[in-house]
């Protein structure tokens, strides 16, 4: 009896599996911010981010990120600790010119080197200060252009501190400011085409499902059974926010071509499962940012009224780059009088019902429409807590209406405690509504 001849998808796992097993090693990475300031709250680190993504993107894995004080013991003790773990620390931060900032000194200490004065930098710091900034340059100044003697200056051309690069053994420590546009210019014109140039890495392919409505333990019995089906070199996982879930998939390998036909083959099945909740592909491809194509492709127009929202869902729609062809306003009714008085909500209305309930959201939603002349207008109200307010419905009852070309529809919900997470998940759900009631009409 002759064998079975085996499908396309078994030469296809088959040769992903070869290629994710192939010798190549994943190159690794750390990531340490330095300051005080990022210790006690002062600022928000927003520098790891952008570089963990930076680097991930060329199949660098970051295995650490770690804030640590302006402080040479802590900074020594940091570099000791990965040396040899990972191939590469990034620093951010220490790199100014007052006392405070010690990194270069530490660098110094660490590779047993000297501060010599690099002339390139300094003539650059020199033209920054005195051409652009059309003042004499100081002594504090002039130390920007000291580096360690061995190190390779990383120009900083947006910035007077330069990036250094130093190798010992098998790790590379690289220094940068942590003023973020200096990092981010530093991070993409020279660290990454140069980790590009001199190290091989492995492909890591992502792809981001964006699901809306449903909760994570939901989705997860929905997708049970596909998930357990993926390949071994295939990883998923789960990132819940109020009113969304984001399926992210990962692919490590050699092979990119294969990688990415594995990945999509899986979503195209993933697809057929919950197709009725998936939103978007794309890690940017918020719901705010479909809803907005939605618009722009009808040609349509779009405003908010809300009261206990505060204004959010008017926020996540202008957000959006280009927002203005379809936002046109909102008018944010927070307390009763303004529902009455700016809103024209009538105040028998409000007598009769309650200011959170469903008739009170649909005068909102179409007198705004009417207000804005607008095609499509949302409206919020509702109790978010801690107290009732100026009505008696439950704590975490909500309200949301929806005006449209055909008329007006509300809907009530009961989103619980506490305060933000009510917030947060009738916002979604109000751009959910809208996107779903806008594919409705023009399908």
């Amino acid at each position: 009896m002759s064998a079975k001849p085996q499908s396309r998808e078994f030469f296809l796992n088959n040769n992903l599996l070869e290629a994710s097993e192939k010798t190549i090693q994943v190159m690794k990475a750390a990531i340490v911010t330095i300051g005080d300031e990022i210790l006690i709250g002062q600022i928000i680190d927003t520098n790891s981010a952008f570089m963990a993504k930076a680097l991930d993107r060329i199949g660098v894995e970051v295995t650490e990120m770690l804030s640590i004080s302006d402080d040479k013991k802590h900074i020594l003790d940091t570099f000791a600790h990965f040396q040899n773990k990972v191939e590469v620390v990034i620093i951010t931060g220490g790199l100014g010119p007052t006392k405070d900032d010690v990194t270069k000194k530490t660098f110094c200490e660490y590779f047993d080197d000297e501060l010599v004065v690099n002339q390139e930098v300094l003539a650059h710091v020199t033209e920054l200060i005195e051409g652009f900034y059309k003042r004499p340059i100081s002594q504090l100044n002039k130390d920007q252009a000291l580096v360690p003697s061995t190190c390779t200056v990383l120009p900083n051309k947006v910035g007077t501190a330069p990036g250094m690069w130093m190798k010992k053994e098998n790790t590379v420590f690289i220094s940068l400011p942590g003023v973020p546009y200096e990092m981010k210019y530093l991070v993409e014109e020279e660290i990454i085409p140069k980790i590009v140039r001199e190290y091989k890495r492995p492909y890591i392919i992502h792809k981001t499902i964006l699901t809306y409505g449903q909760g994570e333990s939901l989705v997860a019995e929905r997708i049970e059974q596909w998930e357990n089906n993926l390949p071994e070199f295939i990883k998923l996982a789960y990132l819940p926010n109020p009113g969304r879930v984001r399926l992210r998939m990962t692919a490590c390998g050699t092979d990119k071509e294969l990688l990415e036909k594995a990945i999509e083959e899986n979503v195209q099945s993933l697809d057929a499962i919950i197709h009725d909740i998936i939103v978007g592909y794309d890690e940017n491809e918020t719901l705010e940012t479909v809803v907005g194509k939605l618009l722009a492709r009808e040609n349509a127009t779009i405003s908010t009224a809300e009261s206990f929202t505060g204004g959010k869902v008017a926020s996540l729609l202008s957000a959006v780059p280009g927002a203005s062809a379809y936002f046109k306003g909102s008018v944010v009714s927070y307390a009763t009088e303004a529902k009455i008085n700016v809103l024209g909500v009538p105040e028998g209305l409000v007598n009769e019902f309650s200011v959170v309930s469903a008739e009170v959201a649909k005068a909102m939603a179409l007198n705004v429409k009417n207000l804005l002349k607008t095609d499509y207008a949302i409206a919020t109200t509702g109790n978010a807590g801690p107290s009732k307010g100026d009505s008696d419905a439950e704590i975490g009852t909500v309200f949301i209406a929806l005006a449209t070309p055909n008329g007006v529809v509300a809907e009530e919900f009961n989103f619980g405690q506490p305060r933000e997470k009510v917030i947060d998940r009738a916002t979604v759900k109000s751009l959910e509504i809208l996107q779903k009631e806008i594919l409705k009409i023009v399908q």
